[in-house]
């Protein structure tokens, strides 16, 4: 009879202390912050606080996922963030009246630039999709645009 109350309170006081030692160990206390600024998409942060933790205690695998995911998530970022620039760029010289092939040469640069960066992205299973589709989007329009100029 006492085997049948001794196991589940071992177990309970097991749990506690492993709740316990994440929520105490500082280390562990930046990794959950980290998490909670990578899932509402605040990367940068997350990087920061995953660095932190891992230079804490680099056995911590939690710190070193959000840091490579982190780190996943800017690329996409900035390649969105870039895409917008270049467009706005090329929007800008679509606006003259006649494109002269110097013109047609810097579009045919930004374009091979924005395809070959797409190329080096590599999403994760945890990778914003939103991300992931922005930039797939962006790179389609490159290469449409690219497939224009060349013609």
């Amino acid at each position: 009879m006492k085997s049948k109350i001794m196991i589940p309170f071992i177990s309970f006081i097991a749990v506690v202390v492993i709740i316990l030692y994440f929520l105490l160990n500082p280390s562990y206390e930046k990794s959950i912050k980290a998490k909670y600024y990578f899932e509402v998409g605040e990367y940068k942060e997350a990087l920061v606080l995953a660095r932190e933790a891992f230079a804490l205690d680099v056995y911590n695998r939690m710190a070193s996922t959000i840091m490579a995911q982190s780190i996943t998530s800017l690329k996409y970022l900035s390649f969105n963030e870039d895409a917008k620039k270049y467009m706005n760029t090329i929007k800008e010289i679509a606006t003259h009246e006649t494109i002269v092939e110097s013109d047609r040469a810097r579009i045919r640069t930004i374009c091979n630039i924005m395809i070959a960066s797409y190329i080096k992205l590599a999403p994760s299973v945890v990778t914003d999709s939103d991300l992931v589709k922005d930039a797939a989007k962006n790179n389609d329009s490159f290469e449409k645009l690219l497939e224009k100029v060349n013609k």
